[in-house]
Order: C-alpha cells, then sequence, then structure tokens
C-alpha cells in the first residue's frame, strides 16, 4: 500500500535502493524486484503520458487491484507527480540511443599522483544519439580488463533479462 508507493517513488526520484528497506525484509527479493519494476513503470508511463486519474485508474483495474488500493495509489501519486513530472522533465522526452561502440588499448604511464604504473586500460566510446533534434557528445570513459569484463557481463545478463521478459 502507502509503504510500497512511498519506496517506489523514492526509488524512481531519489535512487533509493528498495531491498534496504527494514519494512520489506521478509518479502522475496525475487518477487519485491519485480513488484518494484512494475511500481516503477506505472508510475513513469502515468507520469510520461500526462495520464489523469481516471486512466490510471481504469489500467489498476484492468490489473486486478482492490479499489482501497488503486484510491491509495492514485492519491499517493497525485501527491507526488510535481516531483515526478520535473524528474521527467529534466530527462528529456526519449532516452539516447546507443549506435556505435568503439574502443582502443590505452596504456596508463602515470596516474594522478604521477606514480608510474604501466597498466593497460580500454578506452571505450559510445556514439549516441536521440530522437530529438538536440546533439549528444559521444560518452567515453576508460576501464581496465576487469572492470570491461564486469561490465560486458552485466550487460549480457541484462540482454538475457529482456529476452526473458519479452517472452512473458
Amino acid at each position: 500500500g502507502t509503504v510500497f508507493w512511498g519506496l517506489a517513488n523514492k526509488c524512481v526520484i531519489s535512487n533509493s535502493f528498495i531491498l534496504d528497506d527494514p519494512d520489506l525484509k521478509d518479502i522475496d527479493p525475487t518477487v519485491l524486484k519485480h513488484c518494484h519494476a512494475a511500481a516503477a513503470t506505472c508510475i513513469l508511463e502515468a507520469g510520461k503520458q500526462k495520464a489523469d486519474l481516471s486512466a490510471i485508474s481504469t489500467c489498476l483495474e484492468d490489473c486486478k487491484l482492490d479499489k482501497e488500493r488503486i484510491e491509495q495509489f492514485c492519491t499517493e501519486y497525485q501527491k507526488n507527480k510535481d516531483a515526478l513530472e520535473i524528474l521527467l522533465g529534466s530527462i528529456g522526452r526519449s532516452p539516447l540511443h546507443i549506435t556505435d561502440v568503439s574502443w582502443r588499448l590505452e596504456y596508463q604511464i602515470k596516474n594522478n599522483q604521477l606514480h608510474k604504473t604501466y597498466q593497460p586500460s580500454y578506452l571505450v566510446t559510445l556514439n549516441v544519439e536521440n530522437n530529438d533534434s538536440r546533439s549528444h557528445p559521444d560518452v567515453s570513459f576508460s576501464c581496465t580488463m576487469e572492470q570491461l569484463q564486469d561490465l560486458v557481463g552485466k550487460l549480457k545478463d541484462a540482454a538475457k533479462s529482456l529476452e526473458r521478459a519479452t517472452q512473458m
């Protein structure tokens, strides 16, 4: 109810992580993550579409929520609507899309403290574009081989998760 809305809203607006909340420690973490993702998606889509309360109520009724929970959700949504719209306005209408990736091996001879390191690292550049007309600089970062392997592993996990979600 209200506890979950508050947590979902806090996670959307302030990046707090839901699994750290002591009120929810008895709930299976996998179920909690799915519920959080569903609630966050609902909140964000309602804000993005500037949905009115009747549209939100209809959607939640279609999801088989009872009247009391729908009223709670709508009340909390209305209270937090302005903050959500400010957040959504600050990130633009559509996310950046990665169009290409380039990388090169570089050797870092000295670090910030001018100590010799001779450590190989990768300079990765993500070429990005957006549907809006604004231009966006490419995203570049440097990482070690271990960090790059960790990133690749996490991207593979995300791709598998997305694939599973589309098969539901």
